[in-house]
C-alpha cells in the first residue's frame, strides 16, 4: 500500500473516535499540517470526512451511506453455503441456516444428510420457534424487553415431553443460550431428532443468522452429536468472519 493511501485511511479510524482538528490529525499521523490538510481535503471531496463550523473534522455522511450499501448487498446465504456444505461432508448430518424475520425464524438454506433417514424441513419454512436451537440463538440476542414481550405472546405447544412449556421456562432457556453462546434442541420438537446450533455474527457482534447440525437418534445419540459442537462453532465463526469482513474468504473449516 502506498504511504499516501495508508495515511489517508488512517484518518478514518481516528475520526471514528470523535471530531479532531488539523493539528490533532497531523500529530496522530506524524506528518506536517500541510500534508494532513491535503489528505483531509481529498477525503472531504469524496464525502468521507466533513469539516464542521469549529474547523474540526468528523466522518462524512458518504462513508455511512457506503457502509449501509455494503451491508445491504451482503447475502448471508451465499457466504455461508460453502461452509455448510463442507460441514455436511465432514459430519454426514443435515445442516441448516436460519434467520429471524418479521417475528418468524425461517430456514434459508439446508444441506441434506447422506443417510436414508431425512429431516422434514425445507428452505423458507418457519421453525418451531419455542424449541428449535436456531430460534433460541436468534431470539436470545434480542434486547431483554423484546425477549420478554415476545415470550409473552407465544404459544407453547408440547411437541414432546421435552418441549419448553411456558414463557418463564423459555426466557430462562434464552438467558442460558445468551450466556453460553450456543443452543441445543434435544428431542424438544421430535423425540427422535437432536440438534446443536451456533450463531453467525455481524461486524457489530449481533447475531444475524444461526446454523445447526441435526441428526436422528438412530444415527447418533444426543451425546455423540454434542461432541460436534466445537466444529459447529468453528464453522459459524468462519462464516461470521467472512460476513463481517474480519477474515478473507477462504475454504470452509475442515
Amino acid at each position: 500500500m502506498s504511504q499516501t493511501v495508508d495515511r489517508a485511511l488512517s484518518i478514518l479510524p481516528l475520526l471514528a473516535r470523535g471530531p479532531a482538528d488539523l493539528g490533532q490529525v497531523a500529530d496522530a499521523l506524524g506528518v506536517h499540517k500541510s500534508t494532513a490538510l491535503r489528505l483531509l481535503r481529498t477525503l472531504h471531496e469524496h464525502g468521507l470526512v466533513y469539516r464542521q463550523e469549529d474547523q474540526r473534522y468528523r466522518l462524512g455522511a458518504r462513508l455511512f451511506a457506503l457502509a449501509q450499501e455494503a451491508v445491504e448487498s451482503l447475502d448471508i446465504r451465499e457466504i455461508a453455503h460453502p461452509h455448510l456444505v463442507a460441514l455436511n461432508e465432514q459430519t454426514g448430518h443435515t445442516v441448516h441456516l436460519a434467520v429471524h424475520e418479521e417475528g418468524e425464524v425461517l430456514y434459508i438454506d439446508k444441506v441434506d444428510s447422506r443417510y436414508p433417514v431425512r429431516m422434514y424441513s425445507r428452505i423458507g419454512k418457519p421453525v418451531a420457534i419455542t424449541v428449535a436451537a436456531v430460534a433460541k440463538l436468534l431470539l436470545a440476542d434480542l434486547p431483554e424487553t423484546e425477549r420478554r414481550a415476545l415470550a409473552g405472546k407465544l404459544d407453547y405447544p408440547m411437541y414432546t415431553s421435552r418441549s419448553i412449556p411456558n414463557a418463564a421456562a423459555f426466557l430462562q432457556e434464552l438467558a442460558t443460550v445468551r450466556e453460553q453462546g450456543w443452543a441445543t434442541d434435544l428431542g424438544g420438537h421430535e423425540e427422535s431428532i437432536n440438534c446443536v446450533a451456533a450463531p453467525v455474527r455481524g461486524a457489530d457482534g449481533r447475531v444475524v443468522a444461526a446454523m445447526s447440525v441435526s441428526a436422528p437418534n438412530v444415527v447418533v445419540t444426543a451425546d455423540e452429536l454434542l461432541t460436534l459442537l466445537p466444529l459447529v462453532r468453528r464453522t459459524a465463526d468462519a462464516i461470521s468472519g467472512e460476513y463481517s469482513g474480519t477474515t478473507p474468504p477462504k475454504e470452509a473449516h475442515p
